[in-house]
């Protein structure tokens, strides 16, 4: 099992309870911090001195406070970790259940777990925990599905634009005028075309639908 791991989570209460989930899987040395840059420079304080971390979990999202920080959320941290210790196993600890959000964790973060704080969220950690220590990454069962329906349907940059543009209030027989402006020539017939052929793929009924769908999954 891991030997040494590092807890970077803003509030006392949730922090205090990610301890009390290492002790009871008798983790020998555990560190723990309430802010991103006190996490990297333990990181980095420990790589200094020969003696790194086996395992980050930090949350996602941070809290600003009084005191001012250089790094402001778990994705500015992962990045800044992975170029100075590419081989630290890191999971999510969040409250983030937009499945576009965690898929780009895996996939552009190179994360190895993720767990939703949730109701069992203790007994989901110590899976994702374990799971981690043996080189397979972790995102339970509920989770998953989500993400491979996201992941069923591949959005192209024009699919984003298109969508994120009705999301904004620009009528459907104005986007292409804006989509123009943007250097994309598009006639409002295939416009039309487009977006009906997205709510047909994802099962939605109108563009009020199609937009929450993809403010759901975290798309726009």
């Amino acid at each position: 099992m891991f030997k040494k791991i590092l807890i970077a989570e803003d509030h006392e209460s949730i922090n205090l309870s990610v301890q009390k989930t290492l002790e009871d899987l008798n983790i020998p040395n555990v560190d723990y911090v309430y802010y991103c840059d006190d996490a990297l420079a333990k990181i980095q304080k420990s790589i200094r001195e020969n003696e790194p971390y086996d395992l980050l979990i930090t949350d996602l999202y941070y809290e600003e406070d009084h005191r001012e920080q250089e790094i402001k959320d778990g994705k500015e941290l992962i990045q800044k970790i992975r170029e100075i210790q590419p081989s630290l196993k890191i999971i999510v600890f969040s409250a983030e259940h937009k499945s576009g959000v965690i898929n780009s964790l895996f996939k552009e973060y190179e994360i190895n777990g993720y767990v939703r704080k949730a109701r069992n969220d203790s007994k989901e950690l110590k899976k994702s925990i374990a799971s981690v220590y043996i080189n397979e990454n972790y995102l339970s069962l509920d989770m998953k599905q989500d993400v491979k329906k996201f992941n069923s349907y591949e959005f192209s940059a024009y699919d984003i634009t298109v969508v994120t543009l009705l999301s904004k209030g620009v009528l459907q027989k104005n986007i292409p005028v804006h989509l123009l402006e943007k250097g994309i020539k598009y006639s409002l017939s295939s416009v039309e075309k487009k977006l009906n052929s997205l709510k047909e793929d994802l099962e939605v009924t109108s563009n009020e639908q199609l937009v929450a769908f993809c403010k759901d999954i975290g798309i726009i």
